[in-house]
């Protein structure tokens, strides 16, 4: 899955830091989701989309496997 979380949080003037205090996850987390390391479970998306007040869609872009169905 990818994600647009490192060019929302730099608009909006965000560190890293500051993103996971606000979330209340390490530094290395929100590292990792903009990095494509690491896909968040649903119920930090859903604090990530909210923090920006976006939906989770704008910030995160599913791309389905073409040979799932």
């Amino acid at each position: 899955m990818k994600n647009k979380l490192e060019e929302i949080r730099k608009k909006r003037g965000l560190s890293q830091e500051e993103l996971a205090e606000l979330l209340k996850v390490s530094r290395q987390t929100i590292g990792s989701i903009e990095n494509g390391r690491y896909n968040p479970s649903i119920t930090l998306a859903f604090k990530i989309a909210r923090c920006f007040k976006m939906s989770i869609e704008k910030i995160f872009i599913y791309e389905e496997d073409k040979d799932e169905y």
